[in-house]
């Protein structure tokens, strides 16, 4: 998919994180339907810049997670903060289902990304499965900002924070499960 922008073609950037963690996809699994760990996750990787708005957990174990960030002008490097407006807020819709295949073991969940303040989207599908030090976690997906000029620049920025932040996401929620964060 490629969209015009002005005189510039802008081409979503794709990313691909994979880490392992010491706790099982089933833990995991757990963990991703407590108010408490989304709470305590959020805190830990946005401080007061994120809110959870709503979990839900449905009866068949789908997972549902919907939170907001305020990108907040002192959180970005100054060439990106300056290229946005002050109001910028990124809201994301997580979705996880339960194992549905016990032979691979796997857990699949997707994720939507939208902003206000910038036009920019990003989409892209989890796959939680087991390995031999607990669980595997690969997220792809891609991310497009149609800013001209600055756009890749921002979308750089984003995938490389998803590249560092991932497996230290996995790292805080193994910790979690052991009751030490």
């Amino acid at each position: 998919r490629q969209a015009v922008t002005g005189d510039l073609a802008v081409m979503p950037r794709s990313f691909d994180v994979t880490t392992e963690t010491s706790a099982g996809v089933a833990e995991v699994q757990a963990a991703f339907s407590e108010k408490d760990y989304w709470l305590a996750r959020l805190v830990a990787y946005g401080g007061d810049s994120m809110t959870l708005d709503s979990l839900v957990v449905d009866p068949g174990g789908t997972v549902v997670v919907r939170t907001t960030q305020d990108l907040r002008q002192d959180m970005l490097p100054a060439g990106i903060a300056r290229m946005l407006p002050g109001d910028t807020k990124i809201m994301r819709t997580e979705t996880w289902r339960p194992v549905s295949d016990q032979t691979s073991g796997q857990a699949h969940g997707d994720f939507i990304i939208c902003a206000r303040g910038v036009p920019s989207s990003g989409a892209g599908t989890m796959v939680l499965e087991p390995s031999e030090i607990g669980s595997r976690l690969r997220v792809r997906g891609t991310l497009e900002v149609r800013i001209p000029v600055v756009g890749g620049r921002i979308e750089r920025y984003v995938a490389d924070l998803n590249a560092k932040e991932g497996p230290q996401m996995q790292q805080f929620t193994a910790a979690w499960i052991a009751g030490e964060a």
